[in-house]
């Protein structure tokens, strides 16, 4: 994933707000991150750093002395630095991108029938995302045509954000709306942003949310559409359940009230079915599964406790390392246990979801060798049984990645792979098959998943607006 954060204002420096603006996106990237800005006197700066083992603000605040302007763009990445510096024949301008382009090599290739072309390489070879979107873009006579352009031939996702030369901001967010962009407004300018409360502290209101598709034009006195919002969206079921912040709001649903009321209604549910396990207390893996578990306390009734709890002051995220056996070992010294709250106790788990299974049977081995008397596990999420096409939470090399479909072929071989809307319900045949093999394998003495219904009711928007392929498989 990502994030990313701009300010334009009249007169003041930008240079702070986009700092602190896009600190407040740490959460979504752990790779690299950039700012650029335009100064009316000495035209653009920009710095991109390494940001693995460090700390966005620490990697940037010594920086802030080489910046100046009104208007500036920042970012954090989990995937291509940025933001680039382009020069063609739109002018000089900066740009960061958010999004996947599935056929990168096809449209590459394209560029290089005609003469001339050529893109600097990164050092695994590929080429940047946002140098092929601004080559793209720079093949029309105007930003709104080219940004319109390249997101038409994009097969994934695209969001772009530009600093032009004059230090105008350019939002335009993904033709089908599965990322944000949220502008917010000051006495003095205007910003945009991922996140919805990264520009609070900094002085700005709400102003408005892209539609799916929109472009925008925004100067420190106005907000102008370049293009109207289109009418389908297919938003990221996961901004709410994972990537977003707590106090983050998207279409109108805050993220942290999503999860207790996601909680809740997998609670409801265990009991009308008669699956609520006797459980001494409620726990989430930390940190996300922690809202999603006090939901599921208080309609269960059994008490919410914090039987272990993680070590981040000097960890950064475990899935940062590129070394599996590295991340297997970073998860494992941060999980610290609460003994007086494990021992002989039968403890239920509640996770924002079950991936890859990676890191579950580390987490179980810790609570049994903690002292734990039973360990039930649950996931906010229903089975994903596609790798994202679109952002990069499940992504992988193959949809064998993902748990359900390795225990699917395991337990039913090609044959499982026809039935996977059976094995995602937990109460057909095939699917308590696949749960009791999941069990067995990790050793829980319970586990249940979140229905795709379910889910849905607790983001409360038109279901038709969210996406849902990794579990579904349907655009």
């Amino acid at each position: 994933m990502g994030g990313f954060f701009g300010a334009v204002t009249n007169g003041r420096s930008a240079v702070l707000d986009v700092f602190f603006g896009t600190d407040y996106h740490s959460h979504l990237g752990t790779s690299s991150a950039g700012m650029a800005f335009w100064d009316s006197e000495k035209g653009f700066s920009r710095a991109i750093h390494n940001i693995k083992n460090t700390p966005f603000r620490t990697k940037f605040e010594n920086n802030l002395h080489e910046f100046s302007g009104c208007s500036g763009i920042g970012c954090v990445s989990d995937t291509d630095p940025q933001p680039l510096l382009v020069r063609s024949h739109l002018g000089v301008y900066a740009i960061m991108t958010l999004g996947i382009i599935n056929n990168a090599e096809k449209l590459i290739e394209e560029q290089f029938s005609c003469k001339g072309v050529q893109f600097m390489s990164m050092s695994s070879g590929k080429v940047n995302c946002s140098e092929l979107v601004a080559a793209l873009i720079n093949k029309a006579r105007t930003f709104e045509e080219g940004i319109s352009k390249a997101q038409e031939l994009i097969d994934g996702s695209m969001s772009i954000v530009i600093l032009t030369e004059g230090g105008q901001l350019i939002a335009a967010r993904d033709a089908m709306g599965r990322t944000p962009i949220h502008v917010g407004r000051s006495d003095d300018g205007f910003c945009v942003s991922f996140e919805s409360f990264a520009y609070e502290k900094l002085g700005y209101a709400d102003y408005k949310e892209l539609g799916p598709g929109e472009i925008d034009v925004i100067s420190p006195d106005d907000c102008r559409v370049l293009k109207e919002a289109g009418k389908d969206m297919k938003i990221c079921a996961f901004l709410w359940s994972y990537y977003g912040y707590p106090n983050s709001n998207y279409e109108g649903t805050n993220v942290e009230v999503m999860r207790y009321r996601n909680g809740e209604v997998m609670a409801r549910n265990e009991i009308v079915n008669g699956n609520l396990p006797k459980v001494d207390c409620v726990a989430g893996v930390p940190d996300s599964g922690i809202p999603h578990a006090i939901g599921y306390a208080n309609k269960s009734g059994k008490p919410f406790a914090r039987p272990f709890v993680k070590y981040t002051p000097t960890w950064p995220r475990s899935f940062m390392p590129d070394n599996q056996q590295v991340r297997n070992q970073v998860a494992k010294m941060k999980q610290l246990p609460v003994r007086e709250l494990i021992e002989g106790k039968k403890l239920l788990f509640v996770d924002d979801s079950i991936v890859r299974g990676t890191q579950l049977r580390e987490t179980v081995e810790f609570l049994y060798d903690s002292g734990a008397q039973e360990v039930h596990m649950r996931s906010a999420c229903p089975p994903i049984m596609y790798a994202c096409k679109y952002l990069n939470f499940s992504r992988g090399n193959s949809d064998m990645d993902l748990l359900a479909r390795r225990v699917i072929q395991e337990l039913e071989g090609d044959e499982g792979q026809k039935h996977l809307d059976e094995y995602a319900d937990g109460t057909t045949e095939r699917g308590k098959c696949m749960l009791s093999a999941i069990c067995e394998k990790f050793g829980f003495d319970s586990l249940g998943y979140q229905s795709l219904d379910g889910l849905l009711e607790a983001i409360g928007i038109d279901r038709d607006k969210i996406c849902t392929y990794c579990w579904t498989g349907k655009e």
